[in-house]
């Protein structure tokens, strides 16, 4: 007869509980909750749930890019016909995972799932990885964000190195090699690396611009020499000295064709031979969520044949290019939280033909992180001579404004509103039908 651990059955019906207070109470979502109330009854729980999960746990980390990433490697999961338990919600620290487990477990403890598929905060990785022995670990990228929290890159950079260097060889580490900081990370690991990469041309940038972070030898401090840029410091690099450059990738995008804002083309070769997919995702930066969740599923041994049945059914999401019809307009939203992610977002919107209507909402709280100077280090000057109207709010929308006019936005077409409600009621009320209202917020906004 199995024996029970009555201390985490105490846990789980305590987080339930909990969980059902607060949606009842209306204080929040119940996503955080449980698991902090759950963790205070087991300070173990985490590590108890996902021991029990059959096939294991897979972190998905990085600067920009977890979320969507996570969610398409979800929808991989799933076509394989694995039940998968995911904090789809976004709530990426422990608290969150613990959630996100308790919610589809028995009060024994048995998660109803075989896999554990976590977006995590960069700063949690070490404890994590401790707690829940992961089968796998993603890392998208390493860029400057939220340094009131985070610190610097180096210092992120070596937390993750220290972290993934206790990972045995029956783990694997995926990472994005055209990331000199994330690439650095392969070397002295025990665990089995897959690296992925862009191969695709890409006339755009010739140079490094401002929002790159890795100008440097991630081994030696020499300067890097780039043969090819993707987008802020991705691309193809070799160390001035010889010490370190770009790996082969094992998985790499070897074409993309943008769409508009309605989706990409893309061409591929690995180990599973070439595949030419259409994705329902636009901008580079989401080739590359789609190239590391593709590379995360080849980790796990996924069959190629579920990743094609996948590719059809993916959907932004939430708050990444999702789109919302109200009546005859349509209102995109996409998440802003750093200069490289606010430059990319501009630059996919930019292509879009005629005027633009953006509503931008800035605010400065915790989550959002509190400094706000990133928003002059973003390159926007795009925006100027294109006729746009832009509403600005949120707690620092006097800020937002400003960046604005120095962008090269004439005053006249720069409107400040009272709410981030008002925002959308007027920005969709003041253009016509069938056109898109663009609405860029940080994480609370």
């Amino acid at each position: 007869m199995a024996t029970i651990d009555l201390r985490l059955s105490l846990a789980l019906a305590a987080g339930r509980l909990a969980g059902m207070l607060s949606r009842w109470l209306k204080v929040g979502g119940g996503t955080t909750l449980p698991g902090v109330v759950a963790a205070r009854v087991d300070g173990q729980v985490l590590g108890k749930l996902t021991a029990n999960l059959s096939r294991g746990t897979i972190l998905v980390t990085g600067t920009n890019g977890k979320t969507t990433t996570s969610r398409i490697l979800a929808t991989i999961l799933k076509e394989t016909g694995w039940k998968t338990v995911h904090n789809r919600a976004g709530a990426n620290l422990l608290s969150g995972l613990t959630t996100a487990l308790l919610r589809q477990s028995g009060l024994g403890g048995h998660p109803h799932a075989e896999w554990g598929l976590f977006e995590v905060d960069e700063a949690v990785i070490p404890s994590l990885v401790e707690t829940v022995s992961p089968k796998a670990v993603i890392i998208t990228n390493l860029f400057r964000d939220q340094l009131d929290r985070y610190g610097e890159i180096d210092y992120i950079a070596g937390v993750w190195r220290k972290a993934l260097k206790s990972l045995p060889a029956s783990s694997t580490v995926v990472l994005n090699i055209d990331d000199p900081a994330v690439a650095s990370l392969a070397e002295g690991l025990e665990a089995r690396v897959i690296g992925y990469g862009v191969d695709a041309p890409n006339d755009h940038l010739s140079h490094l611009d401002h929002t790159a972070d890795s100008k440097n030898c991630p081994l030696c401090g020499a300067e890097l020499s780039y043969t090819s840029i993707q987008y802020a410091h991705l691309g193809s690099y070799a160390c001035l000295t010889g010490h370190f450059k770009r790996p082969e990738p094992d998985i790499a995008i070897t074409s993309i064709s943008q769409h508009g804002l309605d989706s990409t083309e893309i061409a591929l070769q690995g180990p599973f031979g070439k595949k030419q997919w259409r994705i329902g995702l636009p901008g580079l930066y989401n080739s590359y969520n789609m190239l590391a969740a593709v590379a995360g599923a080849v980790a796990v041994d996924v069959p190629i044949e579920s990743i094609d049945s996948a590719v059809g059914e993916l959907q932004a999401a939430f708050g990444r290019f999702e789109r919302i019809q109200v009546e005859n307009r349509t209102l995109c939203v996409v998440l802003i939280k750093n200069p490289v992610g606010f430059t990319e977002v501009m630059r996919t919107i930019l292509a879009e033909k005629g005027t633009l209507n953006l509503a931008i909402f800035i605010n400065d709280n915790l989550a959002d992180g509190t400094d706000v100077s990133w928003l002059w280090d973003a390159d926007i000057e795009g925006l100027a001579g294109r006729g746009v109207h832009v509403l600005v709010g949120g707690t620092r929308a006097s800020d937002m404004a400003v960046r604005l006019k120095y962008a090269g936005v004439p005053l006249e077409g720069i409107e400040q509103v009272e709410s981030v409600k008002q925002g959308i009621d007027q920005g969709l009320a003041q253009i016509p039908e069938g056109e898109t209202l663009y609405a860029l917020p940080t994480y609370t906004a």
